[in-house]
């Protein structure tokens, strides 16, 4: 399977997560990764040394639009701290976007599925330099906000959906121009389930370079956000020892056709609340998108753990 990662990589730690699936995934071939919200190419410096950890070569890695971008209506979103987060300095890879977009167009062309696992800023630009292109075009998307998050599990908003909300005209463009039959969205209410453990760090530590890296960004992660005391202590469908939620790996996963996801058709449109927000709304109007439901959590991170550290 050709698969084409478009990230935000260098913020959460689900994003790297994800990457580390698909470089140790069996059948799957990158065939670009490109970023988003990026910053001087530091997002794409560190797609380009995960995949050197985990021995991965001749992977096309381009810097896309970077988060100064007006359409982000001049919000900042910096990284965390890179020494704290990775062994050693990690060279920038700076770019112009066209390249990214270049890229994403070679991919599609390719018949790659294109992963999307940050704001749709990206693939929002292809289109309106080709359009029609994205109809085409195969997507899995971590983003949108369905149906209501269960009761054991945190009461995130629709406006929580980062992904979307970011950049919500890009995500009107592209959930607009695509064939939605050809569309995997992995909503919030599903992520949220989705956990790694600390008690799963050990395991990471111990397997090679890849896993090593993976084990201090959870630590460092545990540290900073303090996710087992904010949640996993406080919401009976989460572990504890919560370190983060797993939301871009489990999309990767879905879109590699794991089979411990629900998908269903449920038909969708997009509705504006002001001119700040988007919203994706149930509607049997709308338009008939494969939506990702259901999802075993626990079966979903040992398969995780299985493919990054067997």
């Amino acid at each position: 399977m050709r698969v084409h990662l478009d990230t935000d990589i260098g913020g959460d730690i689900d994003d790297l997560y994800a990457l580390a699936y698909l470089a140790r995934r069996d059948g799957i071939e990158l065939t670009g990764v490109t970023t988003v919200l990026d910053d001087g190419g530091r997002r794409a410096g560190y797609a380009a040394e995960l995949l050197r950890l985990a021995g991965v070569e001749g992977v096309p890695i381009a810097e896309g639009a970077r988060e100064a971008d007006a359409r982000y209506r001049s919000q900042i979103f910096g990284l965390p701290d890179e020494a704290t987060y990775w062994p050693a300095p990690v060279t920038p890879r700076p770019g112009d976007v066209g390249a990214a977009l270049d890229l994403l167009a070679s991919s599609i062309e390719a018949g790659a599925t294109v992963m999307a696992i940050g704001p749709l800023t990206n693939l929002a630009l292809l289109e309106e330099r080709h359009a029609g292109i994205l109809r085409n075009a195969d997507l899995v998307f971590m983003g949108s906000f369905i149906r209501p998050i269960p009761a054991a599990y945190p009461a995130f908003k629709w406006t929580d959906d980062f992904n979307v909300q970011a950049d919500p005209a890009a995500a009107e463009v592209v959930l607009g121009a695509v064939d939605p039959a050809r569309v995997l969205l992995v909503p919030l209410e599903v992520t949220v389930q989705t956990f790694v453990r600390r008690r799963d760090l050990p395991r990471l530590a111990a397997a090679g370079a890849l896993g090593a890296l993976l084990a201090r960004q959870g630590e460092a992660t545990l540290d900073d956000l303090e996710f087992d005391r904010l949640f996993g202590r406080r919401h009976d469908g989460l572990p504890e020892d919560l370190v983060n939620f797993m939301h871009d790996p489990l999309a990767v996963a879905a879109g590699c056709r794991w089979p411990g996801v629900t998908v269903e058709e449920i038909p969708i449109h997009l509705e504006w609340a002001g001119e700040e927000y988007l919203r994706t709304v149930e509607d049997a109007a709308g338009r008939a998108f494969r939506v990702v439901t259901a999802v075993d959590a626990h079966a979903f991170l040992a398969h995780w753990l299985e493919v990054v550290a067997p």
